[in-house]
């Protein structure tokens, strides 16, 4: 797994808080630190270290191109809260409003690129527009394939995972909340239908309100507590190079490969599309569900069937408050990176790029990414249990939204005028006849 910047925890569980944050990523912590801003007793709970999983082991990238319409309002809040956001946590977050470019090769691609554009960039007044083939050349140069043309937004960005999450958690700290790694929340007391305290491995404290951003464990926590979540994982790899001197600085995405920049000098590579998904025993339970998507990606996904089917099988669906939960069990979800992807990618980017060539692969890793069945994430209350809410589900996207997901969470809670319309991000859209399918996307 990649370095992550380790958090000292606060000393002692309180016995009540105001409102407990389940989750230690960037969704957690983004609604625990704006929790704590507004002077909220707010207590957030890790069963691991922050930022271990998915959060820490992301591309870093910032974007408001290609994403879903619904994303694009909380991905315009975020970008604004990004741009504040190393005086907010008093560090270097490695932020940055490089520019993302999305090339295109073919005539297909383009006009892909220009629908999304014209659909969704424009009507929400992004700075993104397409360019010719002379402009990506010149501000992507040295390709030994020369691009056709390219989606370009000047003002994305990117940031560094596994130094930023910790920086805000040690920024809620500060402010007056208080956090707790290795502490696993196995699950919730109700009095009169609603919440009244969470339990944790190391005790229980009192509390009507919870926040569950448990990312790929959302669905096992809510599972518990006869919660109904279509959510499924996705693994994807990535990879490091040592500090390399190309010239490149603009993120992109093409050719069948990615990079941006990294802070420490070197780059984040990975493929442009590609992802596995292991069969698991809720890939059955869920089929129904998740078949759009799969019909939709079937090229970018690949099936495994292998020791993970065995590994979910052996973790416990139910059980009771006194016994060792599933995440004390595995408290990092750290799968293996998928070596043939990467290397796949590695040399697609020397072909491309060869000022690439010299490049030397410092680390790999993987993550699993928590996956809804129309991509896009829940940041809702739970209308059957009174005082739970969720963030999670980010399909990948939410690195970069954490921050304003992180804030709309905080509003829901605490009953504020929301920054967006939280319509569309609601629970109750898997359950109530809306039929949410994934977007065509890009």
């Amino acid at each position: 797994m990649p370095g992550i910047r380790l958090v000292q925890p606060s000393s002692q569980l309180p016995k009540q808080a105001a409102v407990c944050v389940i989750g230690g990523g960037v969704a957690g912590v983004s609604t625990a630190l704006e929790l704590a801003e507004r002077g909220i007793d707010v207590a957030l709970l890790e069963k691991g270290e922050i930022a271990a999983e998915q959060s820490g082991r992301n591309w870093g990238w910032c974007r408001q191109m290609g994403r879903d319409a619904r994303e694009i309002p909380l991905i315009q809040v975020a970008m604004n809260i990004w741009d504040g956001m190393d005086a907010r946590v008093e560090g270097q977050t490695g932020f940055t409003r490089c520019g993302i470019l999305y090339l295109c090769e073919t005539d297909g691609q383009l006009a892909a690129r220009n629908g999304w554009c014209e659909k969704i960039a424009k009507p929400a007044g992004l700075a993104t527009r397409m360019i010719g083939g002379r402009e990506a050349n010149a501000l992507q140069p040295g390709c030994t394939r020369p691009w056709k043309g390219a989606l370009y937004t000047p003002d994305d960005g990117r940031a560094e995972p596994f130094v930023a999450v910790p920086l805000m958690a040690e920024a809620l700290m500060r402010k007056g909340g208080k956090l707790f790694t290795n502490c696993a929340v196995r699950g919730l007391e109700t009095t009169g239908g609603r919440i009244s305290s969470v339990v944790t491995e190391r005790g229980a404290i009192a509390c009507d309100t919870v926040v569950l951003a448990g990312g790929a464990w959302s669905r096992r926590f809510c599972h518990n507590l006869g919660i109904s979540l279509p959510q499924l994982t996705v693994v994807n790899s990535v990879m490091r190079t040592a500090p390399i001197d190309t010239g490149l600085t603009r993120t992109c995405s093409g050719g069948g490969f990615t990079f941006r920049k990294r802070m420490d000098g070197g780059y984040t590579i990975t493929d442009n599309h590609f992802s596995v998904a292991d069969i698991v025993p809720d890939s059955f339970r869920l089929f129904r569900e998740f078949l759009p998507a799969l019909m939709l990606d079937w090229k970018g996904l690949r099936l495994r069937l292998g020791k993970r089917f065995i590994e979910e099988a052996r973790l416990k669906r139910r059980w009771a408050l006194d016994e060792v939960s599933p995440f004390e069990e595995v408290r990092i979800l750290d799968p293996e990176p998928v070596t043939d992807v990467l290397d796949r990618a590695a040399a697609a980017l020397k072909e491309y790029y060869p000022v690439f060539r010299p490049m030397k692969i410092a680390e790999r890793w993987a993550g699993a990414i928590d996956a809804l069945p129309d991509a896009a994430p829940i940041i809702s209350k739970v209308e059957k249990l009174p005082g739970f809410h969720l963030c999670t589900g980010f399909s990948g996207h939410g690195f970069g939204l954490g921050p304003g997901a992180g804030k709309l969470m905080a509003e829901i809670v605490t009953g504020e005028t929301p920054c967006v319309d939280p319509s569309p991000f609601r629970h109750a859209r898997f359950f109530d006849g809306s039929n949410p399918r994934p977007s065509t996307g890009l």
